[in-house]
């Protein structure tokens, strides 16, 4: 199963070389030469290459890249390449694991807090540690970064995690 993502990937290429997808075959060679940098530099630094969860943290990677890029081509008025930007995003996403929504992430990130007997800020390594763990690839967790925090500044007096020298530091 260890290359379950990498097979997925090669067959999605084969498939659109069979339909003669030029724009899909592009994007799907630049994923699986991103892998294979990925892999090399992995066995070059003594491990055993790339498993899946890696595979999908270059997938992010790849994504986030053309939010990037998309954003930049419409700025400066280039609709054209912005929208190829937005396709490779949409060819890439195909191989991510289903996001999980603002919502639910909310409900999760208060189990975890519960569940690790979290209490304030010092605890948030923890907390999305545990996240990271029980849910890799399936959320953004800068945006459970955030969410956590919220929900650790305020302790369990129901006080503000500021002591009386931060007082109307705001």
């Amino acid at each position: 199963m260890r290359d379950a993502m990498r097979d997925r990937i090669n067959a999605a290429l084969k498939a659109a070389q069979d339909e003669g997808d030029k724009r899909r075959c592009a994007t799907l060679r630049l994923v699986q030469t991103a892998v294979k940098d990925r892999e090399a530099a992995a066995r070059e630094n003594g491990k055993d290459g790339v498993n899946d969860s890696e595979v999908i943290e270059i997938l992010h990677k790849m994504v986030q890249q053309r939010e990037a890029s998309a954003a930049e081509f419409e700025s400066s008025g280039q609709l054209d390449l912005a929208e190829q930007e937005r396709i490779e995003q949409d060819i890439i996403r195909e191989f991510l694991p289903a996001q999980i929504s603002e919502e639910e992430m909310r409900t999760l990130c208060e189990e975890t807090v519960k569940d690790i007997e979290a209490h304030g800020l010092r605890d948030i390594g923890r907390c999305m540690s545990e996240l990271k763990t029980r849910y890799p690839g399936k959320m953004d967790f800068v945006q459970a970064s955030c969410l956590m925090k919220d929900m650790l500044r305020i302790d369990g007096n129901g006080q503000s995690g500021k002591g009386p020298e931060d007082a109307g530091k705001d």
